[in-house]
């Protein structure tokens, strides 16, 4: 009897583990630098659900996707295209810009 009492809480256990977020599951948000410019410039993510943003640079210079809160750093250089992965975020607004170009490059992150 004891060992059944047993399985039924190691069994309970497993059925309540949450598997990570594997990388080819997560949702992915586009973005467009252009003109120093980020396009769109407010992008809508659940909370609590980790996701790539994709940015894509078309000017003819790098620039840096970054983020202050999660900290989030990525250079991306002219006319390519890199993913960055953001950890899952509490409700709220979440700025980004381009650091290289911080005057224009900017935009934010709303977790809803």
């Amino acid at each position: 009897m004891k060992a059944i009492a047993v399985l039924a809480i190691v069994a309970a256990g497993f059925a309540s583990y949450a598997a990570p977020a594997r990388a080819e599951d997560l949702q992915t948000y586009a973005l467009t630098l252009k003109d120093h410019r980020f396009t769109p410039t407010e992008i809508h993510v659940p909370n609590g659900k980790p996701f790539f943003v994709s940015v894509k640079n078309l000017d003819d210079t790098a620039d840096e996707f970054e983020m202050h809160s999660p900290p989030v750093e990525k250079v991306i250089p002219p006319g390519q295209e890199q993913k960055v992965r953001i950890r899952p975020l509490a409700i709220g607004h979440f700025s980004f810009k381009g650091d290289f170009h911080s005057d224009t490059a900017e935009g934010v992150i709303i977790s809803e």
